[in-house]
Formats: structure tokens, C-alpha cells, sequence
């Protein structure tokens, strides 16, 4: 009979809730206990030997802190997708206690499905890449605000202006003035605060590019070799690798596909198959990018620019940018059948972002696989 003890753990800030599921079926709540490593390590003292434990908690703002502090102690630890824990239709009742009690139960029973845990550099990237995400969103309302404060006092750029280029600022800056000081005050806010933002991303994407630099070989192997596709530069490269980590954990493109949830979502019955809209369910950072990059595809096969100096620059090898090439070849003959046949354009592009995460998935377990060679030789 297997002694194999399965703990739940409900974690805050301050307090862990704990719950452990005996191996005769029993299961029993232990109580809470203040969310610190000293009281971690008496619990697990207290629970048996480590051989004997299996730990499991919910993803949330605590981060992987517990899961790296129980790993340390020894102890086989999961951290589980919250959105994919079983709930029952009728329970209306949810405390910390009840939810470590699930937990335990749950993971006893096999019908708990864990989240992939950062090591120290994908998290330390991670971090600076969805930094620079909320700079841009921060810019884009700086600019929201600036523009609908010009609007509502009839200022108006010379036509032909393109919105927020150099010539658009300049005019801005030099044209643009009030008479009302209060006016003027809250003009040169939002000025300043376009400006801020605008210092904040070039800092960021900075950062990134030496965080980019200072990676293991493995995963700066990875991220150069995306760079290969079009509309995939170093920052939209950098979070695919930091969103997901090794892609060959993945056994196919098809099961990428649907953890991004650009796959369409279905419900169906006997002869009866109805889809509908992407699902949604997967990582919403991965998503955004790669449909941004897909973008670039609606354009006719080429490799210039941007593209080509990324490619020479970065030295890729033939069967990587073989692969970018049927990529772009592959993607614009889908682009033009779909639009031949009235689909909306936005549909086209996230049809593109899920084939494009095809072509992402078979450069990347190639140089994964390589790197594997490399360090095994």
C-alpha cells in the first residue's frame, strides 16, 4: 500500500492554509500556518518523511517563492493551473480551509493539472518583459489623454500628420501653447508624461537586450534563432522564450497551439459540430505577440530590411531560416485565401498567429536539440 501523503496548500501573503489527504482516504485539515520559511520547514518536520510527500498549491501573486523553498527541503512540489481545479456546481461556500481540503483531495485523485515553473533566468526575463508590456500600455493611455485633450480644444495637427511621429511631437511641442496657465499646466503634464513613458520603454528594451546577452547559451540560442521570422524581433522572441520555457515540452505544435488559446473553442454532439470563436484559455502574453507578429504576414515573401540584417547579424544557420522562408510562404498564400474568400481581416491574422506558432515550435525544439548534442558531446 502506497504511504505517499498528498498536502494541499492554500497560500496568502501572510497565511497558508493546510490540508493533507492520509493514503487510507482520509482527509484532514491542519490548520494555517503564517506563510514564512521557518513555519514551512516545521510543517513539513511535523508531516513525515519528505520521500513520503507530495505538495501541491494554486498559481497566484504569491509567486514560485514556497515552490522553490519546499524543492530546497526536498520535497516533490506542483504548482497547479487555478482556472483547471475541479469545482462542484452547487458548493457555495469557499474558505481557506475548504480550498486546501480540495487541493489534497484532488491531487490525490490525479484530476489536477500544474502550471510549467520558471527556472531563475526565463522568471529574471520574464519580469523585464512584461515591464516594458505595461510601459507601452502606459504609453498608449499618456497619449490617449494628450491627444483627446488637444481634440477637446480644437488643435489640430497640419494635414498629413501622422500621429505620434517626430514631426507630430514637434508640432505638439513648438505650436501648441494656452493662455490660461491652468491650461498650460495640465498641457505640460501630459507632455511630460509622454515623454516619460517614451524613456521608460527605450530603458526597458535596454534592459532586455542585455538580459537577452547575459542568458544561458541554451535559451540565447532559442531567442536568436526566432529572430529568423519575419515580424519576430528580439523583444517578441524574448517572451515567447520567457513565457514558455523549453518548447519541446510540448509534443507537438498542435498541443502549443491550444495552450495559447488561438484555437477555436467547440461544442459538439453526434453528427452535430459547432465551433465558435479562439478560447482564450492559454497565456494571453504569448498570444498578443505572436498575433502582432502575424501581421507581417499579409505582405509578399521577402527577406529585407530589418529581416535581413537580423539574419546576417545573428549568423543563423541554413535549416533555421529555411524554415522561417516556408514560413513567410505558408502564411501569405493563407492570408490571401482567406481574404479571397471575404473572411475579416482580424480573423485572418489570429488563423496566421496559430500556423505561425507551428513554425515557432519547430525552430526551437531544433536548436533545443542541438543544444542537447552540444552539451552531451
Amino acid at each position: 500500500m502506497s504511504k505517499v501523503r498528498f498536502v494541499g496548500l492554500d497560500v496568502h501573503a501572510a497565511t497558508i492554509a493546510v490540508a493533507v489527504a492520509e493514503p487510507g482516504g482520509e482527509v484532514r485539515s491542519l490548520g494555517i500556518i503564517p506563510n514564512r520559511l521557518e513555519s514551512i520547514r516545521k510543517l513539513i518536520g511535523k508531516l513525515g518523511s519528505v520521500k513520503d510527500l507530495k505538495v501541491c498549491y494554486e498559481a497566484g501573486p504569491t509567486g514560485y517563492v514556497l515552490y522553490w523553498q519546499l524543492t530546497q527541503l526536498g520535497v516533490a512540489c506542483e504548482v497547479i493551473a487555478p482556472t483547471l481545479v475541479p469545482t462542484k456546481a452547487g458548493d457555495r461556500i469557499k474558505t481557506d480551509r475548504r480550498d486546501a481540503e480540495k487541493l489534497a483531495r484532488c491531487y490525490r485523485a490525479g484530476d489536477l493539472t500544474p502550471v510549467w515553473v520558471p527556472d531563475a533566468a526565463h522568471e529574471a526575463l520574464r519580469d523585464v518583459v512584461r515591464a516594458r508590456e505595461a510601459a507601452k500600455k502606459d504609453q498608449l493611455r499618456a497619449r490617449h489623454r494628450l491627444s483627446k485633450f488637444l481634440l477637446r480644444h480644437g488643435r489640430r495637427a497640419p494635414e498629413g500628420t501622422k500621429a505620434w511621429t517626430k514631426k507630430h511631437l514637434e508640432w505638439i511641442k513648438t505650436y501648441v501653447h494656452f493662455d490660461q496657465p491652468a491650461l498650460e499646466a495640465a498641457f505640460a503634464d501630459y507632455i511630460q508624461e509622454v515623454d516619460h513613458c517614451a524613456d521608460r520603454i527605450l530603458r526597458l528594451e535596454k534592459a532586455i537586450a542585455e538580459a537577452v546577452e547575459q542568458a544561458p547559451p541554451s535559451m540565447r540560442a532559442v531567442i536568436e534563432a526566432l529572430q529568423a521570422l519575419r515580424g519576430v524581433a528580439q523583444t517578441t522572441a524574448a517572451t515567447i522564450v520567457s513565457e514558455l520555457g523549453a518548447l519541446s515540452r510540448f509534443e507537438s505544435p498542435r498541443q502549443l497551439m491550444g495552450y495559447s488559446g488561438l484555437v477555436s473553442r467547440e461544442h459538439s454532439s453526434g453528427t452535430h459540430i459547432q465551433r465558435g470563436s479562439i478560447t482564450k484559455t492559454g497565456n494571453a502574453h504569448l498570444r498578443r505577440v505572436v498575433v502582432e507578429a502575424s501581421w507581417a504576414y499579409q505582405h509578399r515573401p521577402n527577406v529585407t530590411g530589418f529581416l535581413l540584417r537580423r539574419q546576417k547579424n545573428l549568423a543563423l544557420d541554413e535549416g533555421t531560416k529555411q524554415i522561417a522562408w516556408k514560413a513567410q510562404y505558408r502564411l501569405h498564400n493563407r492570408y490571401k485565401k482567406l481574404a479571397g474568400r471575404g473572411k475579416n481581416k482580424n480573423q485572418i491574422i489570429t488563423a496566421l498567429g496559430r500556423e505561425l506558432l507551428g513554425f515557432v515550435w519547430a525552430i526551437a525544439v531544433k536548436i533545443e536539440q542541438q543544444q542537447q548534442f552540444a552539451q552531451a558531446a
